[in-house]
Formats: structure tokens, C-alpha cells, sequence
């Protein structure tokens, strides 16, 4: 008579199956990303942001004048889609559009100080939401990972080429 087996055990059923996504780096930053950026853009939006709008805000906030494609490349967001949000964002004055210096192909973008101000309170909850992110890991490992991070997109920026937007 053949004998049925009881299936896997509890501890078997309940571990996960070891996937390659697991110790894949892409995916894992991918994933990490998504979690605290979707926190964190729940927040934006009750603030009255949209999600493109407080990437193109955080990146223009505290810097210098950056051409469209630096800030579609450092946003995730394809080029005709920042170009879009530009328009509207320019319209309610929170950025302006500058011709470059040298090169007249190449449009500069910086935030106003009306934009800024609209953004200073969203920059500041966004920086305690960073720390509860990053506080059980302590200061020395935060800042390690930062660099890492930095050190990562450095060595990777010239062959990015074309941003690729996320779905949201």
C-alpha cells in the first residue's frame, strides 16, 4: 500500500525558498528604496506634492542651477516627463529655467526662493524620516552606507545613459 507523505514541516512551509533576488544587489537596493521612498511619499503628497515634484524639489533644493538631463538622470525620470513637470512647476513659481553659459542647447533648471520655502518644512520631516530609517543602524554604519551608496553611483553614472523611470 504506498504510504502519503505528511508534506513539508511547519518550519519548512514558513521559511522562504532562497531566490536569486535575495542576494542581488540591484534588487535588493531596488527594494529597500521602494519601502522608504513610499513611506516617505505618503508624507509629500499630504503636503501637496506629487511624488516627481518633491524628487525635482529635493534635488534642486540648496544647489546650484543643474541642466534638465542631470536632473531627470538624479530624479529617475525620463526627460520629456521632467520637461513636463517643469512647465507646471514654473507656472506656480517654484523653479526657473536659465540659459546656460556656454551652450545654448543646454537648459539650467534652479529652484526660486518661493519653490524653496514651499519645500523647507517637507526637507525637514524628510531628514527625521532618515533617521528613523537609519537608526537602528547606527551613525558610523549610516554614514558608511551613504558613502557606499555615493561611491556606487559615481562609479556607474557615466554608464547609466538613459534615465528609466519607475512606475508609481
Amino acid at each position: 500500500m504506498p504510504t502519503t507523505s505528511p508534506g513539508p514541516s511547519r518550519e519548512e512551509a514558513a521559511a522562504p525558498s532562497h531566490r536569486f533576488v535575495d542576494d542581488y544587489l540591484p534588487a535588493l537596493l531596488a527594494q529597500a528604496s521602494q519601502l522608504i521612498s513610499s513611506e516617505f511619499h505618503r508624507v509629500a503628497r499630504q503636503h501637496g506634492f506629487s511624488v516627481s515634484e518633491w524628487r525635482v524639489m529635493a534635488s534642486l533644493a540648496g544647489g546650484q542651477a543643474i541642466s534638465i538631463g542631470a536632473l531627470a538622470q538624479v530624479t529617475v525620470t525620463k526627460q520629456p516627463t521632467v520637461t513636463r513637470l517643469l512647465d507646471r512647476m514654473e507656472a506656480r513659481g517654484q523653479i526657473e529655467r536659465l540659459p546656460h553659459d556656454s551652450d545654448r542647447r543646454v537648459t539650467l533648471v534652479r529652484i526660486t526662493p518661493q519653490g524653496a520655502q514651499a519645500v523647507e518644512h517637507l526637507m525637514e520631516l524628510a531628514r527625521e524620516h532618515e533617521l528613523r530609517v537609519l537608526e537602528p543602524f547606527g551613525l558610523e554604519r549610516a554614514e558608511e552606507l551613504k558613502r557606499t551608496l555615493r561611491h556606487i553611483i559615481a562609479l556607474h553614472a557615466d554608464a547609466a545613459g538613459e534615465a528609466v523611470e519607475e512606475d508609481e
